[in-house]
């Protein structure tokens, strides 16, 4: 049996990451905090439930932790399923806007502020996906995970992506979860401070990530990515191969 390839950690990347992390969120909690309470009363006044919604995810080493996002669908859609399309009667209209304008992550500052999770990084999946990590693609699990990151760019369109498919829950499962985890292996191996600071400047602001080609640099093929997805969409509905 060959040995598992291990990535070694750069401290030179991870210590300025954590005092960035502690700092910004901080200031982004006191900064914000009218606009949170906004969003909150908005929430709370066009639909009936709670403002926040609360999930267990998997965060760093394996361990669970409570994931906070403000609720941008009907009051118990969880329980319906956990895979959501562009198109899900499930989201309220409020929850439309908050997602096309990732105001529903504003609460995952705390999750960042208490060493949950980190700005950049995998996103937490919820339990279940970890387990299928297998060999050098567990090293995954010994990241904070984040509120935006390489994958979370490239599957920016994920909803859409899957309204594609006719087998959404097997589309996610054989072809976008593994291409996320092969992502943030990548992310391990190349990433830097600097690169974390491009992909939250990619994340507020993706029409100066093009004009200036910052996407090359923090290698975020788009083209190459919608070419494989558009093939993959059509192998799942169609049973051929491309």
């Amino acid at each position: 049996m060959s040995a598992v390839k291990r990535i070694p950690f750069k401290r030179s990347w991870w210590i300025p990451k954590r005092i960035f992390d502690y700092t910004v969120s901080f200031l982004g909690l006191v900064v914000l905090s009218p606009l949170i309470v906004g969003v909150a009363a908005l929430v709370r006044a066009t639909s009936s439930g709670p403002v926040l919604f609360t999930q267990i995810r998997v965060g760093r080493h394996g361990k669970c932790f409570k994931c906070y996002k403000f609720r941008t669908m009907v009051a118990g859609a969880d329980a319906l399923g956990s895979i959501t399309t562009a198109t899900d009667s499930r989201i309220t209209n409020v929850g439309r806007v908050l997602r096309r304008c990732k105001l529903d992550e504003l609460p995952q500052l705390w999750n960042v502020l208490i060493g949950k999770m980190s700005f950049v990084g995998p996103r937490p999946d919820v339990p279940g996906y970890s387990d299928l990590l297998q060999g050098s693609d567990r090293q995954i699990l010994e990241l904070l995970p984040g509120i935006t990151g390489p994958a979370t760019l490239i599957f920016n369109d994920e909803a859409q992506l899957l309204k594609q498919v006719n087998n959404q829950k097997a589309f996610n499962d054989h072809v976008i979860y593994p291409e996320k985890v092969r992502i943030n292996i990548s992310y391990i191996e190349r990433g830097s401070f600097f690169k974390d600071i491009g992909y939250i400047i990619a994340t507020v602001a993706p029409r100066i990530t093009g004009w200036i080609r910052l996407d090359i640099w923090l290698g975020i093929d788009y083209s190459a990515f919608r070419k494989k997805m558009k093939a993959e969409v059509f192998r799942y509905n169609t049973g051929k191969m491309l």
